[in-house]
This record gives C-alpha cells, sequence and structure tokens, in this order.
C-alpha cells in the first residue's frame, strides 16, 4: 500500500509539472503575440557606415512588402535577412533585434564593375554576378563588358586588373575581356581594337604577349591606320587587321 501511495504521489506530481510547464508555456506564447509587441520600425543601416547608392526606401519596401511576417519576438531573423539579400543591389545583410518594438538591417551594397554575359547581369568589384537595373549602374559611366563560363568571374576579374596595368604604358584601356570555353583570352581596348591573347601556356604566357604588343605599339599606331584586330597568338610576331589592310602569318600558338 505504501509503495503504491508513493508511486501514485509521483505521478501526481509530475503531472502537475507537467500542467504548469503548459500553462507557462502558453502564457509566454499569449505574452509575446499581444499587439504592444508588434514590429513598429524597420530601420536599415549601411554595413560598412558608407552611402548607400542603390538601395533606397523604395526599393527596400517594393522588395520586401508583404514578406516579413512575426512580431518582435516572433520574426525570424534568417527569414528577415534572406529577403533584404533578394532586394536588388543588396550583396549581404545582417538582422538584429531592438528593443523593444523594431529590427535593425545592415546591408552592404553590390558596386558596379560592369556587365557579364549577354543576359543583362552585372559583375561586381568583388567578382559577384548579381541582377539590377542596367541603367542605374551606368549612371556615371559606360560599364566594361565581361563573359566567360560559368565560375569563372572571379578569373576573368583579375584578370582585367592585370590587363589594365599591363596595357597602361601604351595608354590603352581593356573596356571588354572575353574568357572563352576554351580558356583563351580576347581583349576589346578602348580604341576599338581587339586583342586575342589565347589561353595561358605557363603563368606569364599573357602578360609576355601583352608586353610585345606594347613594346612596338607607339612604331606600330604610326603606321598602320584604323586598326581593327591583332593576333599575339605568334612566337615571334603578330598578325592584324586594318580597314582596307590584311597582313598574312605564320599559323598561330593556340
Amino acid at each position: 500500500m505504501w509503495h503504491d501511495a508513493k508511486a501514485l504521489n509521483a505521478t501526481a506530481n509530475g503531472l502537475l509539472a507537467v500542467a504548469v510547464g503548459a500553462c507557462v508555456v502558453a502564457g509566454v506564447w499569449w505574452l509575446a503575440h499581444r499587439p504592444v509587441f508588434d514590429l513598429r520600425a524597420i530601420r536599415v543601416e549601411s554595413m560598412d557606415r558608407a552611402e548607400l547608392r542603390h538601395v533606397n526606401l523604395l526599393t527596400l519596401k517594393n522588395g520586401t512588402q508583404g514578406r516579413i511576417s512575426g512580431n518582435f519576438f516572433t520574426s525570424d531573423l534568417e527569414n528577415v535577412r534572406q529577403v533584404f539579400e533578394a532586394v536588388p543591389w543588396v550583396r549581404r545583410a545582417t538582422v538584429r533585434r531592438e528593443w523593444p518594438d523594431q529590427l535593425i538591417v545592415e546591408v552592404e551594397e553590390h558596386e558596379a564593375l560592369g556587365t557579364w554575359g549577354e543576359d543583362g547581369r552585372l559583375l561586381s568589384v568583388k567578382g559577384d554576378v548579381f541582377t539590377a537595373n542596367l541603367a542605374e549602374a551606368e549612371e556615371d559611366h559606360a560599364l566594361p563588358q565581361f563573359s566567360g563560363p560559368e565560375g569563372s568571374e572571379k578569373e576573368v576579374l583579375t584578370r582585367y586588373g592585370e590587363l589594365r596595368k599591363w596595357f597602361a604604358p601604351a595608354q590603352l584601356v581593356p573596356e571588354s575581356l572575353a574568357l572563352s570555353s576554351r580558356y583563351a583570352w580576347t581583349v576589346t581596348l578602348d580604341n576599338g581594337m581587339s586583342v586575342a591573347l589565347g589561353r595561358e601556356q605557363t603563368p606569364t604566357t599573357l602578360k609576355e604577349r601583352v608586353q610585345r604588343l606594347v613594346s612596338i605599339w607607339p612604331q606600330l599606331a604610326s603606321r598602320v591606320q584604323n586598326v581593327e584586330n591583332i593576333d599575339m597568338r605568334y612566337q615571334n610576331g603578330l598578325a592584324l587587321s586594318a580597314t582596307g589592310l590584311k597582313i598574312p602569318a605564320e599559323k598561330p600558338h593556340k
């Protein structure tokens, strides 16, 4: 009998604890969903404190309206982050709660370097491909054009920076850079001239070809007008075409 009574008491205590726990949970849930805890504001700040050029209240409102739910306690911060990162020009976002009724969202904005491919996407200075309004990206100046196989974005970005340095002594500026499916490079310069550089046979192949062109460019430009294309894939020379002019040469190296 005594053991039965002890077991009954333990069971009763356990049930009581469960009931109390359920009441506490229900009470917390009820309290957390009261209107007093509704979100009153979502404040957006720049992650690096730099001025946001393209992310504004209109783009944020259009991109997030109806997609953020919950109140101060129940809003899913990960979901809020994803919603903001889906807004055009937003590269990265972080979200935190600030008592008593607002969320603080810090965003990092994409900085467009040029266009990517033929579908209107943009390439950022960090090698990210993203979609945004091209007209906004070209507000200050026309953008260079880039293309390459999927996954080659950062390689193309790095090569573009190198080519700008290599062509600088000849006062030529790359305006377009393409990497083919066979990983051959072609650069178009600000004078309209297209230069075939071919594939990288060694780590210095492209640099040597550009330097060879740069070294003879002053003399070449003074003798041949309206150069359209130059092929630098030759061991010891080059081939070029200009308006009304064709110069044959040996078979190039790939």
